[in-house]
């Protein structure tokens, strides 16, 4: 019954060559990581790629994986390195909208926000909240990086403080300082809003 073990019990298992144990660690993140590198690069295809990537760098690191840290923390720090390093290598940085139909001849089709999963209600909600949607979109592409990147991981990963901080390797207050201000500006910008959220 290993899906029923922690992360790192897996990380042990694996390392003692049980392949199945390493197979439940991607079962159980493959999506999570998936969404969180869609949100830093944008592209569905860049980000099933730097998946691969990831879960590569932990057969490859494995051995140098410390059994008294924490597997998400080691995880998210190499998505995001590689999310980063895939940012530096395009020829320049784009934001592709969220709501934009994921292929050029596709005017109503799948957009990328339908590739990352969710627990909303149903698709009458969604309608009513696109505009919603759109403007938040808009806020958060309009934070500093520092700020947007702390946002996402606590709000979308739902990571804590301490893990964010582990992974982008500030102070956990740093971390604190920037989701305020984080805070502060989507308020700003989606005051319009205050009533209908």
């Amino acid at each position: 019954m290993e899906h029923t073990l922690s992360d790192e019990q897996l990380m042990e298992r694996f390392l003692e060559g049980r392949a199945s144990a390493f197979q439940v660690l991607v079962n159980r993140y493959s999506q999570r990581i998936f969404n969180f590198i869609l949100r830093h690069v944008g592209d569905a295809s860049v980000a099933e790629d730097l998946v691969q990537d990831v879960f590569l760098r932990v057969v490859k690191n494995a051995a140098g994986f410390r059994a008294q840290a924490k597997f998400t923390t080691w995880l998210y720090t190499i998505a995001r390195n590689l999310s980063i390093d895939a940012l530096r290598k395009a020829k320049h940085r784009q934001h592709v909208a969220l709501d934009k139909p994921l292929s050029s001849d596709d005017d109503g089709g799948a957009t990328l926000l339908d590739m990352v999963s969710d627990n909303a209600p149903g698709s009458d909600v969604k309608t009513r909240d696109r505009r919603f949607v759109v403007a938040l979109e808009k806020a958060l592409r309009e934070l500093p990086e520092e700020q947007r990147e702390v946002f996402l991981m606590r709000e979308m990963e739902g990571l804590k403080f301490r893990e964010i901080a582990d992974i982008i390797g500030v102070p956990e207050n740093t971390v604190k300082s920037r989701m305020r201000y984080a805070l502060e500006a989507l308020r700003g910008h989606l005051a319009a809003f205050a009533d209908t959220v």
